[in-house]
């Protein structure tokens, strides 16, 4: 009687064993297979559509060989991966923090008076939808210089989640919220501070993550056309010299500083969610 009983405990034991492990089996086994699938595709390309497209063992030697000194650094037009990728990333955080530091304020009141809405929705339809490569001449012409030209540019396009989301979250606080503050006679300043701006801050935070992606995405257009040092600039470089190896080394790179950024936006946007306290 007692063998049948150990082997029902160790069979259970190794079904709860299972299914701990399923998640993390699935969350490696599925994105590994999506893998070989592209580079399958990939190899499929180089070999018998495309020979002068790199093949991925090419693309990963130069890699390689690109990443064991990233930080080089000749003259002004030869610089290494790394620093095009600072620059880019030092641009970008600029455009994104003056973006934010104009948005916010703009949306609370329009959260807060349906006049202030009034008078700026029409503003934000006519120029949210505007391609950021349209406003480059714009800002070309108004700071004659590269990187103030691309941190404009970075700017108006990514203003427009964070600015929107404050709006809608400053809309839905539970009037309860505003009747208490008008109940204990908070200033302006005390309902700012203390309902307002709590109440906002998961919208606030994720028109913040969508802002970011947005100017991450936009960096890359505009340094193409500004020329100069980064991301963008390297790619247009390296394709003048047809060396497409660096580009798709680039191209990967772009996307891991993507995950980064959205990555830590996330545990922001986790820090501060209100439902998982």
């Amino acid at each position: 009687m007692g063998r049948p009983q150990e082997r029902i405990a160790v069979d259970r034991r190794f079904e709860t064993m299972v299914e701990k492990l399923r998640p993390l089996t699935l969350a490696i086994l599925l994105p590994t297979i999506t893998f070989l699938i592209v580079l399958g595709a990939w190899l499929f390309v180089h070999q018998e559509i495309a020979p002068d497209f790199p093949s991925p063992a090419a693309t990963f030697e130069h890699g390689v060989e690109m990443l064991s000194d990233p930080f080089y650094d000749y003259g002004p037009n030869d610089k290494g991966v790394g620093y095009q990728l600072l620059y880019s990333i030092g641009r970008v955080l600029v455009g994104f923090g003056i973006a934010v530091a104009v948005a916010i304020p703009i949306g609370i009141l329009m959260g807060l008076s349906r006049t202030f809405d009034r008078a700026w929705q029409p503003l934000i339809q006519i120029l949210r939808p505007v391609s950021p490569l349209a406003w480059l001449p714009i800002g070309l012409l108004l700071f004659k210089a590269v990187d103030p030209s691309a941190i404009f540019v970075i700017f108006i396009t990514s203003i427009w989640p964070t600015l929107l989301n404050t709006a809608a979250g400053v809309r839905a606080i539970p009037q309860d919220y505003m009747n208490v503050a008008r109940v204990l006679r908070l200033s302006r300043t005390e309902l700012l501070f203390k309902v307002v701006l709590p109440a906002i801050r998961p919208y606030v935070i994720t028109g913040m993550k969508l802002s970011l992606g947005i100017a991450w995405m936009v960096i890359v257009a505009a340094e193409m056309l500004t020329g100069g040092v980064g991301i963008g600039f390297y790619i247009w470089d390296e394709w003048n010299n047809l060396k497409v190896e660096s580009i798709i080394v680039a191209i990967l790179l772009i996307g891991l500083v993507g995950i980064v950024f959205d990555t830590v936006m996330t545990l922001i946007q986790n820090h501060f969610d209100y439902e998982r306290k």
